[in-house]
């Protein structure tokens, strides 16, 4: 078994990569992080550089890969680790480059150590050997550290044998326990939180606001730009430019028709507002919105109450609308463990990183716990695990 670096992920032949392990996760085939090299969003001085690592047998049959990126910065990872990079700096040390195991720009849970399904090697100890050929060739290279961000459970036990570090955060998802409509959801709240969730949505009705579902293969190249400059207003008010570009958006959408999906909203026949989706055939991911004006409640609605509508309408399990935010509770979210993998090179900043982070597991969990006593959900309703969303790992409830 021989290990290999690759430079950009069209290196590979899409067959090959696509049949390894990836769990239908969209982020991870070779259509997407292909899309991201080729459309400029990684690479090229932005701070991503493609540096996949490979497993292969001696007649060249790809075993196991991991999309792998050489960081210059943090941004775009949603693991926030300035504070590490200071202490390095104070310390006279460098803390960038370092590699980075990521889809760029998304803070999606998936496979992260993929492997051949039809190997001769077990798929635990493909993985096995896949994590400790990335701790080595950090070494090296003389990198800081490496990290693995939003990995699954599968790729836990191989991460955990090679001296990782552990991170723990959370999300806010929402789960279909078999809703017949919108109606059948809100059923099951409190009735004080449907009646405000109800009156949210009808004041975008009243605005005369309305809305089209557009399959992202279907959507014409000058929409694509209307699209993306609403969604990139949203950075341009935080003072930062989108991570992605239109030819990213419309590339995946002709090469991976069905991941892409845009709630276009409309007024008096113009678009206002925006929100762009990938999914999977079991999940909805929203990832980026914008609107022209401060319409009320139009980003819950745009963003939340539509995702929920179409995950209904097309038997969706789960709607991961991205990071952050607790005013998503209220709207029938609730938390989620996430967790990332993190290698530190020296001893002592090791030491030092898991005392904080054993200090920050437990600031999360005493969060997650306090934001789960406002779930909007009446205590009678059924589907206790995700009601009382328990904490993995802890006994929390």
């Amino acid at each position: 078994m021989r290990t290999r670096v690759i430079n950009s992920i069209g290196d590979l032949p899409p067959a090959q990569w696509n049949a390894l392990s990836l769990a239908e996760c969209p982020f991870v085939r070779h259509e997407f992080l292909l899309a991201m090299e080729t459309t400029g969003c990684v690479g090229g001085g932005t701070g991503w550089d493609p540096h996949h690592l490979v497993l292969e047998d001696d007649s060249g049959r790809l075993l196991a890969a991991t999309p792998l990126y050489l960081k210059h910065h943090s941004w775009g990872e949603f693991v926030f680790d300035f504070s590490w990079e200071r202490a390095y700096n104070q310390a006279g040390l460098e803390y960038y480059p370092k590699l980075v195991s990521a889809v760029p720009f998304t803070p999606a849970p998936g496979p992260r150590l993929l492997v051949a399904k039809d190997a001769a090697v077990p798929a635990d100890e493909l993985r096995r050997q896949l994590a400790a050929a990335l701790v080595e060739h950090a070494g090296s290279l003389g990198l800081s550290s490496a990290h693995v961000l939003f990995p699954d459970d599968s790729d836990r036990q191989a991460l955990d044998s090679k001296h990782f570090l552990w991170r723990k955060d959370c999300q806010f998802h929402w789960h279909n326990r078999s809703y017949q409509d919108f109606a059948a959801f809100v059923a099951d709240f409190r009735a004080d939180k449907r009646k405000k969730l109800l009156r949210e949505r009808r004041r975008v009705q009243e605005a005369g606001i309305h809305f089209q579902t557009l399959a992202g293969e279907t959507i014409e190249p000058d929409l694509w730009e209307v699209i993306f400059a609403l969604s990139a207003s949203t950075f341009a008010m935080r003072g930062n430019e989108h991570y992605l570009n239109p030819a990213f958006l419309q590339q995946l959408a002709t090469t991976l028709p069905g991941s892409v999906m845009v709630k276009l909203a409309l007024l008096q026949g113009q678009p206002v507002a925006t929100a762009i989706f990938f999914r999977s055939r079991h999940t909805l991911y929203g990832r980026y919105w914008g609107a022209l004006a401060d319409f009320h409640s139009l980003h819950f609605e745009t963003c939340y109450h539509q995702g929920i509508e179409y995950c209904i309408e097309h038997n969706l399990a789960r709607f991961e609308p991205g990071t952050q935010g607790e005013h998503k509770v209220a709207r029938g979210f609730l938390p989620s463990v996430t967790r990332s993998a993190h290698w530190i090179a020296d001893p002592r900043f090791r030491a030092a990183i898991a005392r904080s982070l054993d200090a920050e597991q437990l600031a999360v969990d005493q969060y997650m716990l306090e934001v789960t006593h406002h779930s909007p959900f009446r205590r009678e309703a059924s589907g206790s695990e995700e009601r009382t969303c328990t904490v993995a790992g802890t006994g929390l409830t």
